[in-house]
């Protein structure tokens, strides 16, 4: 039986909060470092000396369930949980999401994002940039009276538009004191169906699109996760609170968001 999708106190909400700027102050701080010739070995120590040494808090994806390194490297074909290594090497044209994600006082903050190394191809960048209007469309959905089918639809319908498929396999989650709690949250489904939302929950919402089909794999190490056809695969997540009024956005990006419009 699953567990109660726990509603958050305001005390509550600025734990998660805290915990969710955190994560996303990795990801701008290591943004510089995602260039040519860098490998992912050496994006997942400075993210982890970060963590560590300048926030303080607790890498919570290292040993997790055995994982054995802090953010998970996500290479073109590769949808998710790519394990970074000395021998992945980044160069120009390709695209990588990194996640991470941190405790700070018993509470879980994750967060992932797309990073261009170089100029990527014409597919790349659409790829990257139709999943993250896939994702800000299922956001905009979040509201109390909501239902989980509405942000599952609105991201499909943005997919689908672009003919981009969606992984099925992998969802987004509730997060607070618990890293991977109730509820799931899918990235397909009908309006008015699944979870109606309340103010006070907490949860991720982190869509993975495919520039061909949906089906993947997961490779012999146990974690990496790629497309089945080898196509290309795009992530984006934030940590997302139902509020009275509508949603916050907990993992907004410190510098604001470049070239990507605002949520």
């Amino acid at each position: 039986m699953a567990r109660a999708v726990p509603i958050k106190s305001a005390e509550e909400l600025d734990r998660s909060r805290r915990a969710a700027q955190l994560a996303a102050e990795v990801l701008a701080m290591i943004e510089p470092h995602v260039v040519p010739g860098v490998s992912t070995e050496a994006l997942d120590r400075l993210c982890h000396d970060h963590i560590v040494k300048v926030q303080g808090a607790i890498p919570a994806n290292l040993g997790y369930h055995g994982y054995p390194k802090t953010i998970l490297t996500s290479v073109n074909q590769v949808v998710c949980h790519g394990i970074p290594s000395p021998d992945k090497i980044l160069k120009k044209g390709d695209i990588v999401n990194i996640d991470v994600a941190v405790n700070m006082d018993g509470w879980f903050g994750d967060t992932s994002r797309m990073f261009f190394v170089g100029e990527p191809s014409t597919l790349a960048r659409r790829l990257v940039e139709t999943t993250y209007e896939a994702l800000l469309a299922g956001i905009r959905q979040v509201r109390p009276g909501a239902t989980l089918g509405d942000v599952g639809h609105a991201i499909q319908s943005v997919a689908q538009q672009a003919h981009f498929s969606v992984v099925r396999e992998y969802c987004g989650h509730g997060i607070g004191q618990i890293y991977h709690d109730e509820p799931q949250v899918l990235h397909f489904g009908q309006r008015g169906q699944g979870l109606k939302l309340e103010a006070g929950m907490v949860f991720t919402i982190e869509p993975m699109l495919n520039a061909g089909k949906r089906d993947t794999r997961q490779l012999p190490d146990g974690w990496t996760v790629v497309t089945k056809d080898r196509s290309l695969s795009a992530q984006w997540e934030h940590m997302v609170a139902v509020t009275p009024e509508g949603y916050e956005v907990l993992t907004a990006w410190p510098g604001g968001t470049g070239a990507y419009a605002a949520v």
